[in-house]
């Protein structure tokens, strides 16, 4: 198949483009404006997702695409809500058009898959959270992912489009040997901290605060199985998550697997955020037969310490 990975230079979008590869379908990496990091060979589209004739061309002939392009980074956003909206909503609708036009001209519907948050839950009322849990939009990043969703759905109804929304709860791991980049993770946060390339890690509160996290081969592999298992007509959504873990739990592995002090800096809780967030995977292990490759938390911290011990590494 060939398939369009919007948000290909991403650090999940590049293990998409990398799964997706290894599985032998052909790639087109759509990405906006920093340098390309994808494979050698891979078709290379430059655009914004405001493009509409980029756009256009960009989902010519495609077989599926996964749409991870957009504005993250739950803790910003509140800052600005416009931005969110223009990216992150708009930019999915004109995406959308762009795969309603595509399949008028073929005959085909389109098929989806979208790179959703678990931040959509907010404060869900329950523990772990299944898919059924009613949506709190607590900030203008959830609000842009829901109503993004949302557009999805509506599309998906009408039998032009079968796809599959995809809840991420917290990426993590090195892909391909590159270790997260992204210092407003926690678990990067922390490896950078204990090494010394980043200021002290802050914690907000005492630590207890509980989160799910995924290695993000293991989401790559779930947008993989996903477009298998679309079909015309059929929004399907799932949890991703694997490992339920606290921040102290986090700052303990990162010390035992590191062997090196992890200086901390602590701050107020924020109230905003929930106290525990744990994905229930139920749905997507028994539909798309998906089950996360590790096995806890060290395995994902481990993989993030190795791999940046060789990025520093002298050549």
């Amino acid at each position: 198949m060939k398939i369009l990975v919007t948000g290909a230079a991403g650090y999940v979008g590049r293990a998409v483009v990398d799964a997706l590869l290894a599985q032998g379908e052909q790639v087109v990496a759509l990405v906006h404006e920093r340098p390309p990091d994808v494979p050698d060979g891979v078709e290379t589209i430059r655009a914004d997702l405001t493009d509409d004739r980029a756009l256009m061309s960009a989902v010519r002939d495609t077989d599926g695409v996964c749409h991870l392009a957009g504005l993250a980074r739950a803790r910003l956003g509140n800052r600005p809500p416009a931005r969110y909206h223009a990216v992150n909503v708009t930019g999915t609708a004109h995406l959308l058009d762009a795969m309603t036009a595509e399949t008028r001209r073929t005959g085909r519907p389109g098929n989806l898959v979208f790179a959703s948050t678990s931040t959509v839950y907010g404060h869900p009322a329950r523990q772990p959270v299944d898919e059924t849990s009613a949506r709190h939009l607590i900030n203008a990043y959830a609000r842009s992912k829901a109503a993004a969703e949302d557009l999805i759905g509506r599309r998906t109804a009408t039998g032009a489009l079968g796809a599959t929304t995809l809840r991420i709860f917290n990426a993590a791991g090195a892909s391909a040997g590159r270790p997260d980049q992204d210092l407003t993770r926690i678990i990067p946060r922390a490896v950078a901290a204990a090494t010394w390339s980043a200021p002290p890690l802050e914690i907000n509160g005492d630590g207890t605060a509980v989160r799910d996290f995924v290695h993000v081969r293991d989401v790559a592999a779930a947008f993989a199985r996903a477009l298998h298992a679309n079909s015309p007509g059929r929004q399907a959504v799932y949890n991703l998550g694997a490992h339920p873990a606290s921040v102290r739990d986090v700052v303990e592995s990162v010390v035992r697997l590191t062997g090196r002090p992890l200086p901390l800096r602590h701050r107020p809780a924020v109230v905003q955020e929930a106290r525990e967030l744990i994905a229930d995977t139920t749905a997507i292990r028994t539909e798309l037969d998906w089950t996360p490759s590790t096995e806890g938390l060290d395995d994902l911290v481990r993989d993030q310490w190795r791999a940046v011990l060789r990025a520093e590494a002298p050549r």
